[in-house]
């Protein structure tokens, strides 16, 4: 195995994961290469579902992929710990060490030799140094993040169907500040917890008691999408009685409040962040790899650093220049997705020494859930160029489909399949909301 040429995949997000997946099956199997992910967490969960994890909609514990296991069926290795270095000179990169709950080391830092080094570490919230923001902010950025909403959204349901029963004053305040795909279908998934919870014992607090606004800075909310979309969503959500506040720049959060530019002060016991992303801070400063002021490294339409053909980078933590653009790829799922093929191309060219493929993005469109309400979206025609738009049961249709195809990706047709009919069985069996 030490004579093989090491790949070594930094991140096991959806593109990471899907990436050594691909490569696990062509040359892990056939022992052509070694191939490790490293990771910081043990499981993965499609980052696009966190949002209802937060809600309580989707339990996690079923939709989790345990990397150990997956590694080990699908023939690469796995590494648990954080990056936080890297040494381009002797080609290693550097992995934090790995601490208990209590804060003792269990493993302690490693050095991990590699001849082609792939960053997928994906993105984080982008505050933009508001203040109070990462002191009074609930924060969707990794499972453990949604778990920590979940249980707190839960206990201040609990707090107010108390404070109802008691005859006391029992509004419940929530903001989501960010008014892009997560912010507007969390809002969308809050609103059918507010609907549901009362069945499941908390029947003194309606859902008209509680408030959830949707704060935007834009002068319309989904402001990267087409207007009809955008219009389209607003439509939703103020039927969904989710107040919609557009061009509202936030000053600041506080403990129970949040401040408008404007000096208006929003009550809300329970404020989200969800209005922009960066990537990683440590890769503004890695071994003088080329960054952006967003974190992000920037590479060539190959996916290649700008300083070191050796190191590739892709998903949200890469800025990716396409043809006749002068504007980097879009921090997407499917961009995500489409950069894991074409970079698995590449590699494959690599050992081969062949020339590595560019990679071009294409738009299929975008599709905005609203729960168990309604989905609308808008998808792309391959010949035409123009845009369609869709709502209602054809459009859940086609958002229910890209998990499953990031299922397809990682377990193939047959497992995804009987993940399929499990998970009917799961909803058959068990509540609406996880309760716990």
């Amino acid at each position: 195995m030490d004579n093989l040429h090491h790949i070594v995949v930094v991140g096991g997000g959806a593109g990471g994961l899907e990436l050594v997946t691909s490569l696990g099956k062509k040359l892990g199997k056939k022992g052509k290469a070694r191939i490790t992910l490293v990771d910081a967490g043990l499981t993965h969960v499609w980052k696009p579902l966190l949002h209802e994890v937060a809600s309580g909609s989707l339990d996690a514990n079923s939709n989790e992929v345990n990397y150990r296991a997956h590694a080990r069926k699908h023939h690469y290795e796995f590494q648990l710990g954080r990056m936080h270095g890297l040494n381009r000179q002797a080609r290693e990169l550097v992995i934090a060490p790995f601490m208990d709950d209590d804060g003792n080391e269990v493993v302690p830092e490693r050095h991990l030799k590699y001849d082609t080094l792939v960053i997928a570490v994906g993105s984080t919230a982008n505050d933009f140094g508001t203040p109070g923001a990462q002191e009074h902010c609930l924060f969707l950025d990794s499972l453990k993040q949604a778990r920590r909403f979940h249980k707190l959204m839960l206990n201040a349901f609990l707090r107010k169907n108390h404070e109802a029963q008691l005859g006391r004053d029992h509004k419940l305040n929530i903001s989501i500040i960010g008014a892009g795909a997560t912010g507007v279908e969390l809002a969308a998934e809050l609103r059918m917890a507010s609907r549901e919870l009362p069945v499941y014992g908390m029947n003194h607090l309606k859902a008209s008691d509680v408030s959830i606004t949707v704060i935007e800075a834009a002068d319309r909310i989904l402001p990267a999408l087409p207007g009809r979309l955008s219009a389209a969503a607003s439509k939703e959500l103020e039927r969904q009685h989710i107040k919609v506040l557009n061009g509202q720049p936030v000053s600041e959060i506080r403990a129970a409040a949040v401040i408008m530019k404007d000096g208006t002060e929003l009550p809300s016991e329970m404020t989200i962040w969800a209005a922009g992303i960066k990537a990683p801070g440590f890769l503004a400063n890695l071994d003088g790899l080329e960054s952006n002021r967003g974190n992000q490294l920037v590479v060539q339409q190959t996916l290649q650093t700008t300083k070191d053909t050796n190191i590739f980078a892709f998903g949200d933590c890469a800025a990716c220049p396409q043809p006749d653009s002068d504007r980097p790829v879009a921090p997407r799922a499917q961009a995500a997705h489409q950069q894991a093929d074409t970079l698995f191309k590449t590699l494959c060219n690599r050992l081969e020494g062949k020339e590595a493929v560019p990679f071009v993005y294409n738009d299929y469109g975008s599709l905005i859930n609203f729960s168990r309400y309604t989905t609308v979206g808008n998808l792309m025609g391959n010949l035409s160029g123009r845009s369609m738009y869709i709502e209602g049961k054809v459009a859940r249709l086609f958002y229910l489909s890209l998990y499953r195809m990031h299922q397809v990706a990682l377990h193939g047709f047959l497992r995804t399949g009987v993940i399929w009919f499990m998970d009917k069985i799961s909803r058959a069996m068990q509540p609406r909301l996880k309760l716990h």
